[in-house]
């Protein structure tokens, strides 16, 4: 039977790590405009109701394989960002080296940070759930939370300066930890 709370917390959670990411690149690309603020949620948001769909169809057949692979992944996209943020920053010497923005960023971003959701669309798929509905879910509070996280990341890189974007290494490559260990 489907439950809107139940769909809402998972959608929540799932979205966890795309808002550490958006809030990340929030402080570190300060010139970002609407319409790539726009991107980046549409991307984050995409792929998140993406996945579940993935997870639907494909069962249990490849599920096994690309669940056990899901954190070994992201966390080889998420620490390679991160190292590549930390290292243009300590070479900029005051230049804006990363504030541009990059489809294969954001891109390699969304995957790194919605692999898991293709477990949950095996979930859908084992409890009879709607996969539509619940992707509609997942898509749109993953769009919500990225978006905020950028705007709320703006904010604080404001306050701390240009160096932050070390920190948004350091915390991208933390995230990918956690996705590692399973946390």
């Amino acid at each position: 039977m489907f439950s809107f709370i139940s769909t809402f917390l998972v959608a929540v959670a799932l979205a966890m790590d795309a808002f550490s990411v958006s809030m990340t690149k929030g402080f570190t690309q300060k010139d970002l405009t609407k319409s790539q603020i726009l991107y980046y949620g549409l991307f984050f948001g995409g792929f998140q109701a993406f996945m579940p769909i993935i997870g639907y169809f494909c069962g249990n057949v490849i599920a096994s394989v690309v669940t056990s692979l899901a954190p070994i992944i992201g966390f080889i996209l998420l620490v390679a960002i991160g190292l590549n943020m930390i290292r243009e920053s300590l070479g900029s010497d005051g230049e804006k080296l990363n504030d541009y923005f990059s489809f294969r960023e954001v891109t390699l971003l969304a995957i790194a940070t919605s692999i898991d959701a293709f477990a949950v669309g095996i979930t859908i798929a084992l409890v009879n759930d709607p996969i539509l509905i619940s992707a509609a879910i997942i898509g749109i509070v993953a769009f919500a939370f990225t978006v905020a996280g950028i705007h709320i990341g703006k904010r604080i890189g404001n306050y701390v300066g240009d160096k932050f974007e070390i920190v948004g290494g350091v915390i991208l490559i933390l995230i990918g930890i956690k996705i590692l260990m399973g946390f």
